[in-house]
């Protein structure tokens, strides 16, 4: 977990959020277990609401009166840490002390096409089918601009979706270039910086 998701967390809306996490409350609920006022409570609620992690969800009876009763939503579970990392990263590990390269490149490349599968976009123009491309890594987490350079696109990422595996496994990329040529209707060339510090870059000719 991130140390800025570790300092949200310590704080009052961090708390509300993990006890949504266990059950559904009111506002008498949370401010009888974070001993608030209620007040105090609707003005968290309110942010959390604001920021489309906290949702209302029906009411309940509550000191014989209705209440409204509070959930999280799916956004918030992005808050949380995951173990996607780490066990992508073993598995590769397996996966190389047990396969040739070559065959191991060969499946994440496959991995690939079958990702795009789940997007499956009309084709049109190049510079419709690239830039809806970049929004599926997006929507995959990532951050990723297009810019237009001497008849290529180039699909550069400042924030790539799988970074927790990238270093150490540069193989990675290429899946990601499947999925990008599979989606875009061209071959895409991988590019990226595969350094602690990663950087996705991907080259799509447009001539």
């Amino acid at each position: 977990m991130s140390q800025r998701n570790l300092r949200f967390f310590t704080s009052t809306r961090g708390k509300i959020v993990t006890l949504l996490r266990r059950a559904s409350r009111t506002v008498d609920e949370l401010a009888q277990a974070l001993d608030l006022t209620d007040n105090a409570v609707r003005a968290q609620l309110a942010a959390l609401e604001r920021d489309g992690l906290v949702q209302q969800s029906g009411s309940r009876r509550s000191s014989s009166k209705p209440a409204s009763v509070y959930t999280l939503t799916e956004a918030s579970e992005e808050l949380f840490a995951k173990a996607y990392g780490p066990v992508l990263r073993q598995l590769l590990e397996e996966l190389t002390g047990r396969m040739p390269a070559e065959e191991v490149e060969a499946l994440l490349r496959s991995t690939g096409r079958r990702l795009a599968a789940q997007w499956p976009l009309p084709r049109g123009e190049l510079h419709t089918q690239v830039e809806a491309a970049v929004s599926v890594l997006n929507a995959l987490g990532g951050l990723i601009e297009l810019e237009r350079r001497n008849g290529t696109y180039l699909i550069r990422g400042y924030s790539c979706p799988l970074a927790a595996v990238v270093p150490g496994h540069p193989e990675i990329c290429r899946m990601a270039a499947s999925l990008l040529t599979e989606l875009v209707g061209v071959p895409v060339q991988e590019c990226c910086n595969g350094s602690e510090a990663t950087q996705c870059c991907f080259v799509v000719a447009s001539t």
